[in-house]
């Protein structure tokens, strides 16, 4: 389904006087309704929207390196997005045949003028990586999607692009086909082109809320030059195609058609309904409704109840655009600033590694909240929990998603964010288990060039560092510090006090003794059952330790996110 929103006002109404106006409203209904209805027979399971940013000016050029033909600008890019839309929903990448074919019949509906090939190619049962889904591509390609994640998000329209792209085009590239994603006779350029769309079509399940982003992902990847390696893919592509200068009337067609269609459909919603959810013009999130927030938390039942903090309730949620949510429910008094600082703190910034703010709405007696749902809790349920277990594999994989979100604060370029409330129930684990960095009520943002800030101490006991009790410094260390103690959490599956002992002793005492003396084990947490790289471990533990020790010795986030991708590698 291809629509869009635009605003007019009620008053336009009024400018559709005379009969002749009737007349023209009426046709255009008509040729709304029958070019919807057309689409709409093919039961296409994507819910595919139409993004003009998206088109190229030279058709050519946008085609992915060769395995796509034709004018694929919009069509490609669109269609990628709704398979990670879907992927997000029920964690498949690729579609069946035939439920492609009723999608691509469905393009074909809308424009006749339809001038895509290699949307074909991926369907589910043509190669291994075909048949994946994101849990599989997890499994099989973490690596390589941690690495797209962090060489292409960073794009944007500011800064340098062109270097973001080329380093984003690298990650691509260096993911290949195993031999196993590899059937038959198919070529590895083919098998490796399925395997590359799996991963992203994983990462932009990923980043459904950042939809921008992910469209300068795909412009990036879509507009690479085409390789000697696609030229024979390209060439049997271009033998079944015929397009000539008619892929120029098309386009011009297809443009004119759109607009006339959108204008009037926008203009009809527009006079027929209130629209709840309204684009700030300042802020990337939106100002969304306090009767959205009630219907889709069922009037806040307790049945959607997820949590509690020091400012208020969490509940789950689904928007009218099915999106589900955790909503934030702040009505003590005193923490209305938590509200401002959130909204200051996260409209504008944005991270795979960041919980993303989807909205927010207040009035004079509350204050919400809205941002994207972590289907699998927080880190604190799953470390302390009886019926949840973490591998140790993912607790790396979490340690160092953590860091990644702690590092992109600690050097963001308007200035150092400080979190100052790192702990296991702030840390949320995703759909597609990657962990993101929750609640910024705390936090604190550092001017370019200063050292600290001065604050009332705030924060978690136990995690706090303890200069920051004494002085009132508020440094990215402090966040380092914190972070220290959730690594031997995770190491050890303990709370900040074991009070099984005569004497209640802290973990950074237990994690001490354990580094004195000649075996691990007794630090390491039971539901590992052993199961662990002695060497990696030992080094976690150790970077943990001069995490919480000494300041003048403590390590940047970005050392930490280092050492922590070295016992990654050790382990796998």
């Amino acid at each position: 389904m291809f629509n869009s929103m635009l605003h007019f006002s009620c008053s336009n109404v009024m400018n559709f006087q005379g009969k002749s106006s009737l007349l023209l409203l009426l046709l255009l209904f008509i040729t709304l309704y029958l070019g919807s209805s057309q689409t709409s027979v093919y039961n296409c399971v994507l819910d595919i929207q139409s993004s003009s940013s998206l088109v190229s000016s030279n058709c050519e050029l946008y085609n992915w390196g060769g395995f796509t033909n034709g004018c694929c600008g919009p069509y490609f890019g669109d269609y990628l997005y709704s398979l990670g839309l879907r992927a997000n929903q029920t964690g498949e990448v690729f579609l069946s045949p035939s439920e492609q074919k009723n999608c691509i019949a469905s393009m074909e509906a809308f424009d006749k003028k339809f001038n895509c090939y290699g949307i074909e190619k991926l369907t589910r049962g043509t190669n291994g990586c075909s048949d994946y889904t994101i849990a599989d591509v997890i499994n099989q390609f973490g690596y390589n999607l941690g690495r797209l994640e962090e060489d292409c998000m960073p794009l944007s329209t500011n800064g340098r692009p062109n270097e973001t792209c080329t380093n984003c085009l690298k990650a691509w590239e260096n993911i290949s086909a195993k031999p196993d994603n590899t059937r038959g006779s198919e070529s590895a350029n083919v098998s490796s082109y399925l395997c590359r769309f799996a991963v992203l079509v994983s990462l932009t399940s990923t980043r459904i809320y950042d939809r921008e982003s992910i469209l300068r992902v795909y412009k990036c990847l879509g507009e690479q030059a085409l390789s000697a390696a696609n030229q024979e893919i390209k060439a049997r592509g271009n033998a079944n195609i015929n397009s000539g200068p008619w892929i120029a009337f098309g386009i011009a067609g297809v443009v004119i058609v759109l607009v006339l269609l959108a204008a009037l459909a926008l203009f009809i919603t527009r006079i027929l309904s209130v629209p709840t959810v309204k684009h700030e013009s300042d802020s990337p999130s939106l100002k969304i409704t306090l009767k959205d927030v009630y219907v889709a938390t069922n009037n806040l039942n307790a049945s959607n109840f997820i949590g509690q903090g020091i400012a208020g309730k969490v509940y789950k949620g689904v928007l009218s655009n099915k999106n589900s949510v955790a909503v934030k429910h702040i009505t003590k008094e005193g923490y209305m600033e938590t509200f401002v600082r959130e909204v200051r703190s996260l409209s504008h910034v944005r991270h795979h590694n960041l919980v993303a703010l989807l909205g927010h709405c207040e009035s004079e007696a509350e204050c919400f909240l809205v941002y994207e749902l972590c289907h699998n809790g927080n880190l604190s349920e799953w470390l302390f929990g009886n019926d949840k277990v973490l591998s140790w594999i993912q607790r790396l994989e979490i340690s160092i998603n953590s860091a990644r979100g702690l590092e992109f604060l600690h050097t963001y370029p308007n200035g150092c964010i400080v979190h100052r409330d790192i702990k296991p129930s702030n840390i949320l684990i995703d759909v597609n288990f990657q962990a993101k960095l929750s609640d910024f009520g705390l936090s604190r943002v550092m001017d370019l060039g200063q050292s600290y800030v001065s604050s009332e101490v705030r924060g978690t006991f136990g995690y706090i560092d303890p200069e920051y009790r004494t002085n009132h410094h508020v440094k990215a260390s402090g966040d380092v510090y914190s972070f220290g103690i959730v690594l031997l959490q995770l190491l050890s599956g303990q709370r900040i006090l074991n009070i099984d002992f005569q004497r209640p002793m802290s973990l950074g005492k237990m994690a001490k003794d354990a580094v004195r003396g000649s075996d691990i084990s007794d630090f390491a947490d039971p539901k590992l059952k052993g199961e662990y790289s002695v060497e990696a471990f030992n080094m976690v533990l150790k970077l943990a330790l001069s995490c919480i020790g000494d300041k003048r010795r403590r390590p940047s986030i970005e050392q930490v996110l280092y050492s922590l991708e070295k016992a990654l590698d050790i382990s796998l």
